[in-house]
């Protein structure tokens, strides 16, 4: 904890070089303002700082950077999928897989263990301390070389907007006093726990749920109801870490709002099981309030005693953020008038804080019956929570962490809004997302997950005991697909000079229940940093950036090839690590449509070689991705198929003759040979034929007859995309409101894919199909 402090003041003094200043107001100029000190935002300043971003500003709230990995106390990782049936993580890349190895690297200089947690939900852990440490090493270099300031103790308190252009954030201290800060900054990421910037500028945003009437969402509601209007939302947590004591008592005084009934789920379960989780992750023998997120097992690991240690994030303490007891109700109002009706997310820091105060108590009450009617139940062992106490490591009064698990924010209104259809899937093996757009800046999956979004008195009295409950078309374990975030997600449809970060981002509330974990808040902060660079260097809006596909094309490179780090993996493939040879091409090929799954096989499987017909499919896309692509040939459908093996019914035929009629190719076989396995040669001929770069080399060494595998066909063909430059279409034409691009009858802003007609995933223009 000595050492965290100390890097804190010395990061502190660094924040604090030459700025203008006044009796009461601080004025800072920068070239990328960064609002939040969350796993985003530090992911966006540390890119932008590898970038070249020369004047970056960060401004936090609290002393703690990381979010979720620390101040919010969430220290197992949330990362898992569902593959062939089994959990496992969902592939790591960009700043978050830099991030994971630091966390191991720490738990395997303190633990001789990289993973000691053994926890229920994931296979990471760390704890929140030093999470807090990692995140400021992360950022240490960019601090040190001038090119990131950190200014911390501070929230927004205005916006300043001309001409429709946000020009500057005012800060107010979180604590009191009439301090101010002013950063002017030609451009600006909200990355705050609850969207505070692009609510203050009057961006346009959501709060709360969507209804059906909005994006066709099937389980979204089809009106508000009078119980909880808009303010129902994904539950807050506030978590509890805990340290054994040794046998010595720590049961904590008793919250003075606590009722056993409102915690009676708990007596139904066991408070602790004998499980060191191997069997894996989400085994169902491995559940309970202790074990379900574990940060350190020294019982079944053999550390040292005083070591073990958990957090409790458990349903039973989950807060909704409606019907809230009445004594909150009277505090909000008495504060405003009308506040009490309000969607949490536009509530002013102050009234915030009257709710986290019963946040607060209500997760110390759990730990208080775990503690005592739970320890009396189950009977006295070492595992107890009585054994357990409240670690000190946040320095808080209360030694609770100095932030709430946020869930759900608010949701920035962007060029697109990502919406349940676009990754629900058809059943609980996850395969590929229906939506997959072309302007992916990173790939995700996680279930659509609604913690019980509101409470049950179960007494007359609103201010007596209460349970948390689902609703019908609220829950958990919702299964989702593969998918991607569009870069278009990140800019807002109006506000210039904005960008959108952390959970501030285009989704709606369904989705954002599903795109809310570590890596994923990091890697909406990675690319939106990216975003930032390019309009910075290129004196450009947003919208500029995320309209012209030349530039979509080169923020999706930069970011795949990562910059003083890991590249980030924009088309999920399960396989595809980030140090692999082939990860760009494998990346960039999919988010054009050229290199498409096998159905719902999640791996690229690069080791595989490549048949005929694959290899001619995959060249004939990539021919026409070209500028100068040669038009589909005019071939009768009723004509006789060109190859005796190729039939008329031939999912590809179409490409296989398309491919002859292009090149050079005659006098042809009577046989293709579609289901034979290519090999160098084969590549070597056939873009020979066609006209196409070919590397050299593809005949050396006696590599003619070596089979061509799937991860060296991707980077040859990317090869040729590179030499030879791709088609684009028109700057801005598919941002336009009332424009269909591809003629599919829906609107350019409510088109996921607005370059697939039939939504198949292919590009309209490189999909193989004969004229008629």
């Amino acid at each position: 904890m000595r050492s965290l402090v100390l890097l804190l003041t010395v990061f502190v003094c660094w924040s604090m070089l030459p700025a203008q200043t006044s009796a009461a107001t601080l004025n800072i100029e920068a070239d990328l303002l960064i609002v939040g000190g969350n796993e985003s935002a530090c992911a966006a300043a540390v890119q932008a700082a590898r970038l070249g971003v020369k004047r970056i500003v960060l401004v936090n709230d609290i002393d703690w950077l990381g979010g979720e990995f620390s101040a919010e106390g969430v220290g197992c990782l949330d990362e898992w999928t569902l593959v062939k049936g089994r959990h496992a993580n969902f592939p790591r890349s960009g700043l978050f897989s830099e991030v994971v190895q630091r966390i191991r690297a720490h738990n395997s200089a303190k633990y001789g263990l990289a993973s000691p947690g053994n926890a229920f939900c994931g296979t990471e852990t760390i704890e929140p301390a030093a999470a807090a440490k990692i995140f400021e090493e992360l950022v240490e270099p960019h601090v040190k070389s001038g090119a990131l300031r950190i200014e911390r103790g501070w929230q927004p308190l205005n916006v300043m907007v001309e001409k429709g252009r946000v020009m500057s954030v005012e800060f107010e201290r979180t604590t009191s006093g009439a301090e101010r800060l002013t950063v002017q900054a030609k451009m600006t990421m909200d990355a705050s726990d609850w969207g505070d910037v692009i609510r203050l500028s009057g961006a346009k945003y959501g709060a709360g749920p969507d209804l059906r009437s909005r994006f066709g969402e099937p389980s979204a509601p089809e009106s508000f109801d009078d119980a909880v209007g808009a303010q129902e939302m994904n539950p807050i947590s506030w978590c509890l870490v805990l340290r054994e004591t040794g046998g010595k008592d720590a049961t904590i005084p008793k919250p003075a709002s606590y009722d056993p009934r409102s915690f009676a789920a708990l007596d139904r379960i066991p408070p602790w099981v004998e499980s060191d989780m191997s069997t894996g992750m989400y085994s169902s023998s491995g559940n309970s309030p202790y074990t379900h997120r574990r940060l350190v097992d020294r019982w079944h690991n053999g550390f040292a005693p005083g070591t073990e240690a958990t957090f409790l994030n458990y349903p039973t303490q989950d807060y909704p953020l409606c019907q809230l007891p009445q004594r909150l109700v009277d505090a909000l109002e008495k504060d405003e008038p009308g506040a009490s009706k309000k969607n949490f997310v536009n509530l002013t820091p102050r009234q915030r804080a009257i709710v986290f105060a019963d946040i607060k108590e209500h997760a110390l009450g759990m730990l208080y019956h775990l503690q005592t009617v739970v320890h009396d139940r189950v009977g006295d062992f070492p595992q107890s929570f009585r054994y357990m106490a409240l670690t000190e490591e946040f320095g808080t009064a209360d030694r609770l962490p100095p932030k709430p698990y946020v869930r759900e924010g608010l949701r920035l209104e962007a060029l697109y809004m990502v919406r349940e259809q676009d990754i629900r899937a058809e059943g609980r093996q996850p395969a590929w997302a229906k939506a997959m757009p072309t302007d992916s800046v990173f790939g995700f999956q996680f279930n659509i997950d609604f913690h019980p979004t509101r409470r049950r008195f179960l007494t007359e009295d609103r201010n007596g005991p209460w349970q948390n409950v689902h609703t019908p078309s609220r829950g958990w374990h919702t299964d989702t697909d593969r998918a991607v975030f569009p870069l278009r997600g990140l800019v807002p449809v109006e506000m210039k000079g904005l960008i959108g970060a952390g959970k501030n981002i285009g989704v709606s509330s369904v989705v954002q229940s599903a795109l809310r974990l570590h890596g994923q808040m990091m890697h909406a902060g990675q690319a939106g940093a990216t975003l930032a660079w390019m309009c910075l260097r290129d004196g450009v809006e947003p919208r500029e950036i995320a309209g012209d596909m030349s530039k979509v094309r080169e923020l999706q490179l930069k970011l795949v090839r990562g910059c003083d780090g890991p590249g980030l993996l924009l088309w999920p493939w399960h396989d595809l690590a980030p140090d692999a040879a082939y990860f760009e091409a494998a990346n960039m090929l999919a988010v054009r449509g050229i290199w498409q799954p096998e159905g719902t096989n999640l791996f690229f499987e690069p080791e595989k070689p490549v048949t005929r017909r694959e290899l001619a499919r995959l060249i004939v896309r990539v021919c026409r991705a070209l500028p100068e692509a040669k038009e589909w040939p005019r071939v009768n459908e009723n004509a006789k198929p060109l190859y005796q093996d190729v039939f008329a019914d031939d999912a590809d035929r179409r490409a296989i003759e398309a491919m002859i009629a292009w090149g050079d190719f005659q006098p042809t076989a009577p046989q293709f040979n579609p289901d034979g396995v290519a090999n160098w040669n084969t590549l070597h001929a056939w873009l020979t034929r066609l006209g196409l770069p070919v590397a050299k080399g593809l005949l050396e060494g006696g590599r003619t007859n070596q089979p061509l595998l799937r991860g060296e066909a991707a980077q040859f063909l990317w090869r040729v995309l590179l030499q030879r430059g791709e088609w684009l279409p028109e700057k801005g034409t598919w941002l336009k409101p009332d424009g269909d691009e591809d003629g599919d009858r829906v609107k350019n802003l409510e088109d996921a894919m607005p370059f697939d007609a039939d939504n198949n995933r292919v590009l309209d223009r490189i999909e193989a199909r004969l004229s008629k």
